[in-house]
């Protein structure tokens, strides 16, 4: 069994997983620690995504894991722990690995059509494509089933002309091509286009003065008459109905991140309680203290569990919008709460990049809304309830 463990692990989740499984995490869990963290606080202060990270992550080949040939389908609680491994070294890392693992790869894989998905599955795990996921709009996020407005006209000649702008896309600077939902004019129903960053009408711009994901670099995107070819369209994906879907599977994702965040922020509180004295000892040794990093600690638990028995249940084929969303509305408010009470243990130390916290702190804010705000996950949970929609 690979040493694939973590004493904030404190019931043991980890242990689900199979020992090619935690031999993979054990790579990236090292490659993390050696040559990826020793860039981020700078990175993080100077608002740049450090380029000396990528090669390092993508030459793990962790989409599709050379120790998990031959064991079949990939599993969900695997890929969790994987994004808990990548959000527990930081947020900003998680999400720009699973724009392309988790968000651009499920969006072709279920998105395309057999051939599309055979083809464009298989670039995305070797990295020769890089993609992102382009769904929010300047003016439509929690709306956007009904509001979304890029549109997409069929042209005389087969091809398609796009018109429209996406907000808060992470990773688009680096992708080759911008997976981007528009509304088909024809008939009014959501379509997606893999639409090349290059292409004549696309313009990129940099969000800047951002309190959060500070590495993550996230652009708003204009689209002028785009004109993309047949092919680009993702053959499954033919109303807002199929976008919900390829949502269902996202959304556990961002749960896991959630959870990792949460242990990145506990175990960095730990650490820095361990070696800071006041009144002449350790401040691990002061009650008001250890009462909370066992509420911290506690948090984290709580989302490991909900995370691990909703892969468990996926990995079963049962994929469920109430219970995806039950658990992103969960383990974000967790994190919320946590990474407070992280900072309040390394007192003034705690808003600095030093102690990492203040990182996470930050963070944790972007968590908390994307990919669903809390407000939009409980009214999916809610009216799964009571079996009454609430949505305006």
């Amino acid at each position: 069994m690979s040493e694939f463990v973590l004493d904030s692990d404190v019931l043991g989740f980890a242990a689900h997983l199979t020992d090619a499984e935690q031999a993979a995490l054990t790579r990236l869990r090292e490659t993390l620690r050696d040559d990826v963290k020793p860039w981020l606080n700078d990175a993080w202060d100077e608002d740049r995504f450090p380029g000396e990270i990528i090669e390092p992550l993508e030459g793990l080949r962790l989409i599709e894991p050379e120790e998990l040939t031959g064991e079949g389908r990939q599993r969900e609680l695997f890929t969790g722990f994987r994004s808990f491994e990548l959000a527990r070294c930081d947020v900003n890392v998680a999400t720009f690995f699973n724009a392309q693992a988790g968000l651009f790869r499920t969006a072709c894989l279920y998105g395309g059509g057999e051939e599309q998905a055979e083809k464009l599955g298989r670039q995305v795990a070797d990295y020769e494509l890089h993609g992102v996921f382009a769904l929010t709009e300047p003016d439509h996020g929690s709306d956007v089933a009904g509001g979304l407005a890029t549109s997409a006209r069929r042209l005389d000649d087969g091809r398609w002309e796009i018109n429209g702008a996406k907000r808060w896309i992470g990773g688009a600077f680096l992708a080759d091509v911008l997976c981007t939902f528009a509304r088909d004019e024809a008939d009014g129903q959501v379509k997606a286009f893999l639409v090349p960053r290059e292409a004549d009408g696309v313009t990129l711009t940099k969000i800047k003065r951002k309190a959060s994901l500070r590495i993550m670099q996230n652009a708003e995107i204009a689209y002028t008459g785009v004109v993309v070819d047949d092919d680009a369209r993702l053959r499954n994906v033919n109303s807002f109905k199929d976008v919900a879907g390829l949502l269902r599977r996202m959304r556990a994702d961002v749960s896991w991140i959630a959870c990792g965040a949460t242990a990145g922020a506990y175990e960095a509180a730990v650490r820095y309680v361990r070696q800071r004295e006041q009144f002449g000892r350790p401040i691990g040794s002061f009650q008001l203290i250890q009462e909370k990093l066992a509420r911290t600690l506690g948090l984290l638990t709580s989302s490991l569990a909900i995370c691990t028995r909703l892969a468990q249940q996926q990995d079963e084929g049962e994929y469920r919008d109430e219970n995806s969303s039950l658990a992103k509305m969960v383990t974000a408010a967790n994190l919320r709460e946590a990474v407070a009470l992280a900072r309040e243990v390394c007192g003034g130390n705690g808003i600095t990049l030093d102690t990492d916290v203040a990182r996470f702190h930050a963070d944790a804010e972007a968590v908390y809304s994307y990919e669903g705000t809390h407000e939009i996950n409980a009214l999916i949970v809610g009216r799964h309830i009571t079996g009454t929609g609430a949505f305006v």
